[in-house]
């Protein structure tokens, strides 16, 4: 069910809606019984002011800061955060709160990773706190939750390619094509065994996409081997370890994200091999991790501050006007080449057993 509306208001008391707003600000212009009327219907109906969208339309009137406590409080946006161990969300949200905090927006953070019964609770509790937008952030572990909240709130996928839904936004990065810059990048280098370790959602199922696209279109696809992770350093580097134990070894191995990589790297030198004269390594996100120079990863930079800075906007335009349909926003990745990948030695450029 949609969230109840000041036209919806004013049709069940009966009056127009300026009335409506004057009863709302409390003026003393407003009959009695008009003003009974007024909050009957309010009350029945749930309704809600939408201090967000005020605030915006005021700001827009009078650039000077807002005096919240006049205008109805301070207007905030729930962020349901899928995993807040993930650097690269941090980056993210930072990117969030820089736009939201220039329109008189605070974020109200709940960590969905510390809440094994994730689903409906949080979103509930959002719902409940009577927060004026929601943003999504990450593949939740179950993405139809979001319908019910967004069917009430003005609500935004961050990072994150599911769920779509008719009056949300998805702002995300374009994970196929990231995925091409890193086995393009491999392939260039020489190299033809190449191991995907895989991620899970959406995101995952793109970035698995666009490897196995890229090692088809090259003649790769009898060396091309994927590997299911978990999106953990451990992950990465139980992945790596049986991808490492293999008679016919990858050359290069392309993780899912910078942490899977750190995994990655670790199960190599734990084995005695050299990184990158004996595998080379590429990550995605471009988070702190890849550029701390004792690890120095070749990774895909996802633009993760553009990220949160768009679906910023994204939240504040459909605060501004909750009916418009849903878009997705892509953000165009780059490779970022840095000390975990070269040309593979000349016995696996050729193919013989390392």
């Amino acid at each position: 069910m949609r969230a109840p509306t000041i036209r919806d208001v004013a049709e069940q008391a009966g009056v127009s809606k300026s009335l409506v707003s004057l009863v709302l600000r409390g003026s003393d212009r407003v009959r009695p019984e008009k003003r009974q009327a007024v909050l009957a219907a309010v009350e029945e109906l749930g309704y809600r002011p939408n201090a967000a969208a005020r605030s915006l339309s005021e700001r827009r009137a009078h650039p000077q800061p807002l005096d919240h406590a006049r205008s109805g409080g301070t207007p905030t946006v729930g962020v349901l955060l899928n995993d807040m161990r993930n650097p690269w969300f941090v980056e993210l949200l930072d990117g969030l709160n820089s736009l939201l905090d220039a329109h008189g927006l605070h974020m109200l953070l709940a960590d969905g990773h510390l809440n094994r019964r994730l689903g409906e609770d949080l979103t509930r509790m959002f719902t409940d706190l009577r927060v004026d937008g929601l943003v999504a952030v990450g593949t939740l572990p179950d993405p139809q939750i979001l319908r019910t909240a967004a069917g009430r709130l003005p609500t935004v996928v961050a990072g994150a390619r599911e769920p779509e839904l008719p009056r949300a936004d998805i702002v995300a990065n374009d994970d196929e094509y990231g995925a091409r810059l890193a086995t393009e990048h491999l392939i260039g280098l020489g190299h033809r065994r190449i191991a995907h370790i895989a991620g899970q959602g959406m995101v995952g199922a793109l970035r698995r996409r666009g490897f196995e696209a890229v090692m088809r279109e090259h003649g790769l696809t009898g060396t091309a081997v994927v590997e299911q992770g978990d999106l953990t350093e451990e992950g990465g580097y139980r992945a790596t370890v049986r991808l490492l134990s293999s008679p016919r070894r990858p050359t290069a191995v392309f993780a899912f994200n910078d942490i899977a990589c750190v995994g990655a790297l670790s199960a190599a030198e734990e084995l005695g091999l050299r990184v990158p004269r004996d595998i080379s390594l590429v990550g995605y996100d471009n988070t702190y991790l890849a550029r701390l120079r004792h690890l120095w990863l070749t990774t895909v930079d996802s633009a993760g501050h553009d990220v949160g800075r768009r679906a910023a906007q994204c939240l504040l335009d459909r605060i501004a006007d909750p009916a418009r349909p849903g878009q997705v926003v892509l953000s165009t990745p780059v490779l970022e080449v840095r000390g975990t990948t070269a040309a593979p030695s000349e016995a696996d450029a050729h193919g013989r057993p390392a």
